[in-house]
């Protein structure tokens, strides 16, 4: 164990630092970093009729083992694609992937299941985790396969299959994690009835509203979530974006309220340059390098987050709206400049007040990914609680 987790406080932190593009855009040379991470052609799999024929939410409509990706003998993997339901209401598809131990009995019971929710990475089909070679985080996750874990990595209806991404949509993005977790299940038998969610950057939003929504649901099966990297509402997100990413972030922004608020006009927020990179963003990663850098400035017209629509959005996607079903872990670092930890202090403490049971694990690293190496052995010590059914206790601001 201490082995495991000495590794992957190295191979987390690189992988995130590569794939976190809320503190620092990278611009790397093309053909060589994207290759790489996302080398992965979009194929049939991923295809659905239009319109799409009627499932419920969390119906698998297909599944298939993948062996091309870049992980350990040890672990198995089979792609899934299931139905889910878009802001609207509307039935759409999404695709993921399980991965469980190769060649094992699960435990009486069946493999518990780690949901994970994955960060920022762009709006277009290409962008999907599952299209990646690494799955996104793939020593992370092995880890965790390692340790009698099964994982399911949703990519987030519009990333892999046919439909828009609502691009740091919480809610949207919280329904495909609830969904994936049944047709996760109807793909690979061998999972168990419980489950908990862990999320990083914009995964922490989902993260949350998976927690909100389960007041309503109350899934049995459900434990718990864990956020890594801090808490923060989507404005406050976007007040703190770093200047390396700020034009991929707002037109990313505009690209998920119009896909939420399909009546927005992009025109409303976005200035004629930004334009062009809104329709680049359909085709194009944010790892690709391929895009100029706008300033703010040149990116959105003035007044632009007093748009009536935007302003939605963003409440929509604010933290404490309802309490939270289950305890909650939340890991991040003092010295995090995209989300300060004096705002993540103020969030938990609002989501205390209301009744929230968080345990809070602060860290003093400056870098997301160090954090997300460095609180293993807490993450797994309160993963190995909650499927004991051992309680937890708070430490609230």
């Amino acid at each position: 164990m201490l082995r495991v987790t000495m590794a992957v406080g190295m191979t987390a932190a690189t992988l995130l630092t590569a794939g976190t593009a809320f503190t620092q855009v990278q611009t790397p040379a093309p053909g060589k970093r994207s290759e790489i991470l996302r080398a992965l052609p979009v194929t049939k799999f991923y295809d659905t009729p239009h319109p799409l024929p009627a499932g419920k939410p969390g119906e698998l409509i297909r599944s298939e083992s993948f062996e091309e990706y870049e992980l350990p003998l040890s672990v198995s993997a089979v792609r899934i694609l299931y139905h889910s339901r878009s802001a609207a209401g509307e039935d759409v598809a999404t695709s993921g992937v399980v991965l469980i131990p190769y060649g094992k009995n699960p435990p009486a019971g069946g493999w518990p299941v780690i949901a994970w929710a994955h960060g920022a990475i762009g709006v277009a089909r290409s962008c999907a985790p599952s299209l990646m070679r690494n799955v996104g985080h793939g020593p992370f996750f092995a880890m965790y396969v390692n340790l009698g874990y099964a994982v399911v990595a949703t990519d987030y209806t519009g990333l892999g299959t046919n439909f828009r991404n609502a691009f740091l949509d919480g809610p949207s993005n919280a329904t495909d994690l609830i969904a994936s977790i049944p047709a996760a299940r109807a793909a690979v038998p061998q999972l168990g009835a419980r489950w908990i969610v862990m999320g990083e950057i914009e995964g922490s939003l989902a993260t949350v509203a998976v927690a909100e929504k389960e007041t309503e649901i109350r899934d049995p099966g459900y434990l718990g979530s864990i956020v890594i990297s801090g808490l923060a509402g989507a404005k406050e997100i976007f007040e703190h974006a770093a200047p390396g990413s700020s034009s991929l972030m707002l037109t990313s922004l505009a690209y998920g309220v119009k896909t939420v608020y399909p009546q927005f006009q992009v025109t409303d927020m976005l200035s004629g340059k930004a334009l062009a990179l809104y329709h680049h963003l359909a085709q194009t990663c944010w790892d690709a390098g391929t895009t100029a850098e706008l300033s703010p400035a040149e990116t959105v017209k003035p007044g632009w987050d007093d748009n009536q629509f935007v302003r939605q959005y963003f409440v929509r996607n604010s933290l404490a709206q309802t309490r939270a079903y289950g305890p909650m872990m939340v890991i991040s670092g003092d010295a995090d400049q995209a989300i300060p930890a004096m705002m993540t202090a103020q969030e938990i403490a609002r989501m205390c007040k209301q009744g929230d049971l968080i345990q809070w694990q602060r860290y003093p690293s400056l870098d997301p990914g160090r954090v997300m190496g460095d609180s293993v052995r807490d993450q797994i010590a309160w993963i190995e609680a909650r499927f004991a059914g051992r309680t937890t206790t708070a430490n609230c601001p």
